[in-house]
């Protein structure tokens, strides 16, 4: 349960920070928001992992990489989708990471789902529809989303056969260290790297790298060494909900009966998934 609480308080982290980051990138780049958001994430992480990262080996710094490229490739094609399609179709189809999770484990790891489990992944998938309204958006941003969503499952996945066997602290430093990389690389070749200016941005690269970076990916690593790959993308599927909630509270946002129902709906199939566990 405790493993669960973490999870879940993640998802929080992240819901709460959509708000800044909106703002943020409507003023700065945002490949380059990513390369200094997770440049502070890899600092934060370095103060106290930097000693510790020899203790993986060369296999260990091969997982980090690994996990840092998935991560990396998601929220690329994440953000590439997103300008393509709609927001609603691309929260949707992203929350079907729900669904490749368990699938990926099975085809790669054998890593069988009970029903009860299976329930509560469909339960999230329409929770998922109600709450954004699964807007059709265009064919090849919705695809974009969809190899995102299959990058983010490979990631929770193989971070599952990785938890317990490496220190949680460097792990997660090497995997922000390459996301870091990967996105200071391609706003170098976009020509969008420049220094950050004004509290808006600051305080938004801020909260993300610390908390919704560093500290939230970190909490990742230790709460899998506990809950299956499919219990974390179960909870992951509350990060929409809070994001709805903190659009409500902070910005103004409304939501329709509908759009409830949906957040009930996810929480219900995560529920009887933990109690199926």
């Amino acid at each position: 349960m405790p493993a669960l609480v973490a999870l879940v308080a993640v998802t929080a982290v992240w819901g709460v920070t959509f708000v800044q980051v909106k703002d943020a990138v409507a003023i700065y780049p945002l490949f380059a928001f990513l390369a200094v958001r997770y440049l502070i994430a890899t600092g934060v992480l370095g103060l106290a992992g930097a000693g510790r990262v020899a203790s993986l080996g060369r296999t260990g710094l091969g997982a980090g990489a690994l996990l840092g490229t998935l991560l990396g490739l998601g929220i690329g094609l994440q953000t590439a989708g997103l300008e393509r399609t709609t927001v609603s179709s691309t929260g949707f189809i992203t929350g079907l990471y729900v669904v490749f999770t368990p699938l990926l484990g099975l085809a790669l790891f054998r890593t069988r789902v009970g029903t009860a489990v299976w329930l509560g992944v469909g339960l999230s998938v329409v929770g998922l529809g109600l709450l954004t309204g699964i807007d059709v958006g265009s064919t090849a941003g919705d695809l974009l989303v969809l190899a995102s969503a299959a990058a983010q499952a490979l990631q929770i996945v193989m971070l599952e056969r990785y938890a317990s066997r490496y220190d949680a602290v460097a792990l997660t430093l090497v995997e922000m260290a390459t996301c870091a990389a990967a996105f200071l690389v391609i706003a170098l070749a976009l020509g969008d790297l420049a220094v950050p200016r004004g509290q808006t941005v600051w305080a938004a690269l801020l909260v993300t790298g610390v908390f919704a970076s560093a500290l939230a990916f970190l909490a990742q690593v230790w709460a899998q060494r506990h809950v299956s790959a499919t219990q974390t993308a179960l909870a992951f599927s509350l990060e929409p909900v809070w994001t709805a909630f903190f659009g409500f509270t902070l910005a103004g946002d409304r939501l329709g009966p509908t759009a409830w129902l949906g957040c009930v709906v996810i929480m219900a199939g995560i529920v009887l998934a933990q109690r199926a566990a």
